[in-house]
């Protein structure tokens, strides 16, 4: 593919991104870092708008909801718009999302981080070993944090049928980061929407309702062959 036309397919949605005012971590927890109540196992979300559910028209459409619900999980879900490993991510130890989770203390731990690092990777190439760097040090951190929870990294998100070669890039680190640690990884996330624009909100970026319910269903299916 067109070197050129996968550097303006990145800036576009970077640009996109930038006017959607996706923000920065919180310096202070969110109110979905608390685990609502029930006795089912608590099950915490670290990620991006995709698993925070922009475009979805209520938390409950958002696939993390929607798998949470089936199972009789209590979710955590404090994702960010707009955050990767670097990416948009201006606090790094106390008060960062990795520590809003271990804090949580949950049973399970999603990992659904990397789409925002490839605008990063784009235009800050000096920054691409700390993108690397920074993978393998969240994912040590939730495992030293939370010893006995189950941790399963996600292959990153995508959302165009437009790949730059960053997205196979930072796939590979984040499975490199999943296999230090002994988490389990779920491959092919980044194509369950590839191809259906259908399945986009009318912003073209985030998935709408039925994309967030084919992303659940993808999951629900990757999550039945890992025994959860």
């Amino acid at each position: 593919m067109d070197a050129r036309r996968n550097l303006a397919t990145v800036a576009a949605f970077a640009t996109a991104l930038s006017l959607a005012a996706c923000a920065a971590i919180p310096p202070e927890p969110a109110a979905t870092s608390t685990p609502p109540g029930g006795d089912g196992p608590v099950v915490a979300f670290y990620g991006d708008s995709y698993t925070l559910g922009t475009g979805a028209s209520s938390d409950g459409a958002r696939w993390s909801t929607i798998i949470s619900a089936d199972r009789g999980w209590r979710e955590v879900n404090p994702s960010v718009n707009g955050l990767g490993f670097i990416n948009n991510r201006s606090v790094f130890g106390e008060g960062d999302l990795p520590s809003i989770i271990i804090a949580a203390e949950p049973d399970l731990v999603f990992v659904t981080m990397g789409l925002n690092d490839n605008f990063t990777y784009e235009r800050r190439p000096d920054e691409r070993d700390r993108i690397r760097e920074q993978i393998g040090i969240d994912l040590e951190r939730l495992r030293d944090g939370l010893p006995e929870a189950r941790i399963v990294v996600v292959e990153p998100f995508w959302y165009t049928d437009e790949r730059p070669d960053s997205v196979e890039v930072i796939i590979g680190w984040v499975r490199e980061g999943a296999e230090a640690i002994d988490a389990e990884f779920i491959a092919g996330a980044s194509r369950w929407i590839e191809g259906r624009p259908e399945l986009m909100a009318a912003d073209g970026l985030h998935p709408n309702d039925d994309g967030y319910a084919v992303m659940a269903e993808r999951m629900d299916e990757a999550l039945a062959e890992l025994g959860l």
